[in-house]
């Protein structure tokens, strides 16, 4: 069938409206309160349905089903190891964060351990997180890539290359970042994933009702080729997806993710108060295990439906990533097709401004705000905007550097991996240990992200690095502050055990 007009004008249509939307909210974010925690008035369901737009992304919609066509359901062991990542937050760090008034994550480091090493691990998520989200925001460069290529087939002389695809999203992302703040992030997320989740599910039954014999056809293709393999106990230091991998790799994964990273906290920060926190967070898995589940068997389809049709070009990004979006271009109907691509691409802008306002949130409370004391809150929102910008363009020239890659899901998850790591050891040692001290949180951080990319470099996968820089971190960290104790903190410690 291919892209046609009517999807061109239904893209352009909703992206303008996802826009629009997000720039409503601009009257509701004129403190700092309103512009990055919502007013704290938001509903747990929301934050729950916004914390699985973050977490998955546009990674997840067109990287998920690239690995089930090359192999199988094994990837789900490490969303098992997500659940047991979210028990740790709930337990150990949720706690600390609802005690006083927190923006960021790292100002609980800055009442543990001390000023100096809150502005380390601030300075390690914006380096971290803006490395990440490079990779992801050149991830929507290969959907709209896909829509680039059908339009000289529709007469249109438009030719669009990735430095201009990547603008584009960005401009229209930053648009309602800056002047909507975190409600328009997290309401724009709710109205997308309902969107393209429903488009996941019209397209599963779409594939599926082009296969002939349907499900018998499917269920007999992948017995035979074990697609349907979920579990792999097999013990294995180079695999990313055996049990103990992804069990281990996803708790450590998901625990320094959501309970390290300003991107999530900063949505479980406003939460109405802890319960509703732990609602959200807790929830969010059901959804995100159904959501992984989906696009693996999307991909075990498209295995099966492509060995009768033509297999689209492979992009330079990845073998695989473009199997998804390309059916949706060629095979869905029109109008539809045209809805689940803006779906897709709205996902990604908002997951992109999640990391904008998380970027942006750090820096002015993190950094500005703590050298340049005293000004009106207007003047830290007008900042705040600024930043946003600011940041818009580094994301931009990161993506733009992140063209060759194998897979942009492993490449995002592996990047985030190394220094989430360090910093999720240095939040362990703030809440399990009175005697760490702030010299050697810093010296248990720099082993740590060590270790990380020496193992990386030995070839181990983001599953166990991100586990051994961690527990590095923790581990030197709590030595270095035996051998080295510190004096007294004037800033009263909070730890959970004694």
């Amino acid at each position: 069938m291919g892209l046609h007009y009517l999807d061109l004008l239904v893209i352009a249509a909703y992206l303008a409206a996802v826009t629009l939307f997000g720039i409503s909210f601009r009257k509701r974010a004129g403190t700092l309160r309103d512009y990055f925690l919502g007013g704290r008035q938001l509903p747990w369901w929301a934050i729950s349905l916004s914390i699985v737009a973050a977490e998955t992304s546009v990674l997840t919609i067109i990287s998920t089903p690239g690995l089930s066509y090359a192999g199988d359901l094994t990837f789900l062991q490490l969303v098992l190891g997500y659940l047991l990542g979210r028990i740790v937050i709930v337990v150990l760090l949720l706690p600390h964060y609802f005690r006083g008034e927190l923006y960021t994550a790292y100002q609980l480091i800055e009442r543990r351990f001390g000023v100096r090493l809150q502005r380390l691990c601030a300075a390690v998520f914006l380096v971290g997180r803006a490395l990440a989200e490079g990779v992801r925001l050149f991830a929507i460069s290969i959907v709209v890539g896909v829509i680039a290529e059908a339009l000289p087939a529709l007469g249109i002389p438009l030719h669009l290359n990735e430095g201009q695809i990547i603008a584009v999203i960005a401009f229209l992302t930053l648009l309602y970042t800056m002047e909507g703040g975190l409600r328009a992030v997290i309401w724009t997320d709710c109205i997308q994933i309902a969107i393209y989740l429903t488009g996941a599910l019209l397209s599963f039954f779409m594939i599926l009702h082009a296969i002939p014999g349907g499900w018998p056809t499917v269920a007999h293709f992948a017995a035979a080729h074990h697609k349907f393999r979920v579990f792999n106990f097999h013990f294995s230091w180079r695999q990313p997806y055996t049990f103990a991998a992804g069990l281990i790799g996803g708790m450590f994964l998901t625990t320094a993710t959501d309970g390290a990273d300003q991107l999530m906290v900063q949505r479980l920060l406003a939460a109405r108060s802890e319960r509703a926190s732990r609602w959200a967070l807790l929830s969010s898995w059901g959804l995100i295990f159904f959501q992984f589940l989906l696009f693996l068997l999307i991909g075990v389809l498209l295995a099966i439906f492509y060995r009768a049709h033509p297999l689209p070009a492979a992009g330079a990004f990845g073998r695989f990533d473009r199997l998804y979006p390309e059916y949706i271009a060629h095979y869905f109907p029109a109008g539809l097709g045209g809805l689940m691509i803006a779906a897709i691409l709205s996902a990604a802008m908002s997951n992109l401004s999640a990391a904008l306002n998380s970027l942006s949130s750090t820096t002015i409370m993190d950094f500005y705000r703590v050298l340049a004391p005293g000004h009106s809150e207007r003047h830290y929102v007008r900042l705040s905007r600024l930043a946003t910008v600011f940041w818009t363009i580094v994301l931009g020239l990161v993506a733009y550097g992140s063209r060759h890659s194998h897979s942009v899901l492993e490449s995002g998850l592996s990047i985030i991996s190394y220094p989430f790591s360090a910093l999720l050891g240095v939040f362990l040692l703030g809440t399990l240990s009175r005697r760490a001290t702030e010299g050697g949180a810093m010296a248990g951080m720099a082993l740590g992200l060590a270790a990380a990319l020496w193992l990386s470099h030995e070839g181990l996968p983001f599953t166990w690095f991100i586990a051994a820089g961690t527990l590095t971190t923790f581990a030197s960290g709590w030595l270095f502050s035996l051998l080295r104790p510190a004096a007294p903190l004037t800033h009263h410690p909070e730890p959970t055990n004694p």
